[in-house]
C-alpha cells in the first residue's frame, strides 16, 4: 500500500515568533498581508484630506497603545483613514478618539483628555487600546478574511498581557466577534453557548491553565453614528469604562460634575 504523504505544515504567522510585546508592536507596523488594505491605507496617506495636507501621514498598520502591564484592554475595530492612519496612534485624531480619551481622562485613566498625535505626551494608566484589524479599511469595513488574517496579532498581544490583564472591553459587535477566538488562542476558555454582544454585557472567561479569569464587557462603539444619535452617551461610556476598570482592579476618579 502506497503511503500518502502528510500535508505540509501551515506556515507560521509572523506574530507567533515575537518574543515580547515591544517586538510585536514594532513588527506589526511592517505587515503587508492584506493587499486591499495596503492599497487603501497608502492611497489615503498619499491623497490626504484637505484639512491635513501639511501632515506626513503614517500610512502603515497601527500597533497597540498603552503600558505593557495593563490590567484593562479596550478593543476597537480598525484605524480611521484620516485618524490613526494619519497620526500613527490608535484612536488619535478622529471624533471617536476624542470621545474615548476624554472619557478615560474623566475617570482618571488617561493623562489628558485629547489625543492629537503620537508625540503629544498622552499616557494611559493601567489601560491598553488595540484593534483586531490594524490597517484602515475602505468605508471602515474590513472583510471577514482580513479580520481573520489579522487575528494572530491580537491573539499574541493578549497572550503577552495575560499576566496582568483582568478585563477587556469590546467596542462594538465586530470587536466582540473578533475577540472570542483571539481570547481562546491566548489561553482563556470561551463559554458555550458563545456569548452574545450587547451594550453592558459581561461574561467571565476562565483561564485554561487555572490562572485568573478575564471579564469581557460589551460597549457600543464610540463612533459618531452612535454618539450623534444618542445610542451611546458620554455618561453610558464613562459608567461602562468605570465598571470594567474596577473589574480589572484599577481605581478611578469620579467624573467632574
Amino acid at each position: 500500500m502506497t503511503a500518502v504523504p502528510a500535508p505540509p505544515p501551515s506556515p507560521r504567522h509572523p506574530a507567533d515568533s515575537m518574543r515580547s510585546l515591544a517586538e510585536l508592536d514594532a513588527a506589526v507596523t511592517h505587515c503587508r498581508a492584506c493587499p486591499r488594505l495596503v492599497e487603501w491605507r497608502e492611497e489615503a496617506a498619499r491623497v490626504k484630506r484637505r484639512a491635513y495636507q501639511d501632515w506626513e501621514y503614517w500610512g502603515r498598520p497601527i500597533p497597540g497603545f498603552g503600558p505593557r502591564d495593563a490590567a484593562l484592554v479596550l478593543v476597537g475595530l480598525a484605524p480611521a483613514a484620516h485618524g490613526a492612519n494619519r497620526t500613527g496612534r490608535i484612536f488619535t485624531g478622529d471624533p471617536s478618539g476624542d470621545l474615548l480619551y476624554a472619557a478615560l481622562h474623566a475617570i482618571g485613566l488617561a493623562s489628558r483628555p485629547t489625543a492629537v498625535s503620537r508625540d503629544d505626551g498622552l499616557e494611559l494608566y493601567g489601560v491598553r487600546i488595540t484593534d483586531p484589524v490594524r490597517c484602515a479599511p475602505p468605508d471602515n469595513r474590513p472583510s471577514v478574511t482580513e479580520r481573520d488574517t489579522c487575528r494572530p496579532w491580537l491573539a499574541r498581544e493578549l497572550a503577552f498581557l495575560r499576566p496582568t490583564v483582568r478585563s477587556v472591553v469590546a467596542l462594538g459587535g465586530f470587536a466582540w466577534q473578533s475577540l472570542l477566538p483571539a481570547l481562546a488562542s491566548a489561553g482563556w476558555e470561551v463559554p458555550r453557548p458563545r456569548p452574545v454582544f450587547g451594550h453592558g454585557a459581561r461574561v467571565l472567561f476562565p483561564a485554561a491553565d487555572g490562572g485568573p479569569p478575564l471579564e469581557l464587557f460589551g460597549c457600543y462603539h464610540v463612533s459618531p453614528r452612535n454618539t450623534n444619535t444618542g445610542r451611546l452617551t458620554t455618561a453610558m461610556l464613562r459608567q461602562l469604562l468605570t465598571d470594567a476598570a474596577h473589574s480589572a482592579g484599577l481605581s478611578t476618579s469620579p467624573p467632574p460634575h
